[in-house]
């Protein structure tokens, strides 16, 4: 009796599983057979822009994107699949007073966005912006440039944002014999990586103890300017500011202020506000700012720990089991 009423559970696990749509869009569409082999049943099927209003209109699920258009245009979404870890461009009412699950991909980008943060701030650290131009020009100046070799040994890092990133800049800093400080609003237990967090209404507490501030903390109305006038104004002389989450998260304006009058002993920074950075911008004419165009999020590795992720989402998702990496829509991460 016991194995009759196992095999009509999988016979019945299997008929929802066929009901069920999954639409994959963008740089994904095209290896939707690939994600169907995750949860045998299911219909996977990749869409173009031209047809994903269409496509989404019997969909249970959709992978890369979601709008005010396609909210209008589904009838029966149950979860929605983003590429990227920060979520802040589908906060849309509709969306964020719906039922439907979001999940993204924070922890799938830690480790290369890492390892960008660190290489911005040893570009600094290492006088690589000062050497680098040199080459150019066939120059061995060795005795006869002030070049900037600083040694991250002992120095303080405050890192704001312990998500996915930031756990992964606390590592490498601390390999490299930092100590670490964190701000993060949850409650995370303390770890030999992290000496001390404080929530962020105690980040002016920890500021002036930085040597470094990594900025890797997502976009909130919360976080929104998070590093302004007056938290620039408390850094020590000579520390340095790397941002690899979102520009909107620090005002440019202060950072601006803070590198004119020499506080700062520069500044690595992946995304701006605003993005894409201007010509003429004030941000483009210090030697000591280090500007990549928001490319951290991309490696060799990256695509394959998305698929993992994503294909793990499909196989809970066609056995009801919580999803992973599920976005708390209120808080907006």
């Amino acid at each position: 009796m016991r194995r009759l009423l196992i095999i009509a559970l999988v016979v019945v696990s299997a008929a929802a599983a066929q009901n069920r749509k999954i639409v994959v869009t963008g740089q994904f569409a095209p290896m939707a057979t690939e994600l169907q082999t995750a949860a045998p049943g299911l219909t996977v099927v990749g869409a173009t822009e031209k047809d994903l209003a269409q496509q989404i209109a019997d969909a249970d699920a959709i992978f890369g994107t979601i709008t005010p258009e396609l909210m209008r245009a589904q009838k029966k979404l149950k979860w929605v699949q983003i590429y990227s870890a920060g979520a802040e461009n589908y906060m849309f009412p509709e969306f964020v007073n719906s039922p439907i699950v979001l999940t993204n991909c924070k922890i799938v980008q830690g480790p290369n966005i890492a390892d960008h943060a660190m290489a911005l701030l040893l570009t600094l650290t290492r006088g690589m912006y000062q050497a680098i131009p040199l080459k150019s020009r066939e120059e061995w100046l060795r005795g006869k440039y002030p070049f900037t070799t600083i040694e991250l040994t002992d120095k303080t890092a405050v890192i704001i944002g312990l998500g996915g990133i930031g756990t992964q800049i606390a590592q490498r800093a601390r390999a490299f014999g930092m100590r670490v400080l964190a701000v993060d609003p949850k409650d995370i237990p303390i770890t030999t990586m992290v000496e001390r967090i404080v929530t962020p209404d105690r980040l002016n507490d920890v500021l002036p103890q930085a040597d470094v501030v990594f900025m890797s903390a997502p976009h909130t109305k919360e976080t929104e300017g998070m590093m302004g006038m007056a938290q620039f104004g408390m850094m020590k002389k000579g520390s340095y500011f790397i941002a690899v989450s979102r520009g909107k998260t620090y005002d440019s304006n202060a950072l601006v202020k803070a590198l004119d009058e020499k506080r700062l002993a520069g500044a690595g920074l992946d995304v701006t506000n605003p993005e894409p950075l201007p010509k003429g911008h004030p941000l483009w004419k210090f030697e000591n700012v280090i500007i990549t165009p928001h490319i951290a999020g991309g490696s060799d590795l990256v695509q394959g720990r998305r698929m993992a992720l994503f294909k793990e989402n499909l196989r809970r998702f066609v056995a009801g089991k919580t999803l992973l990496n599920v976005v708390d829509k209120q808080k907006g991460y």
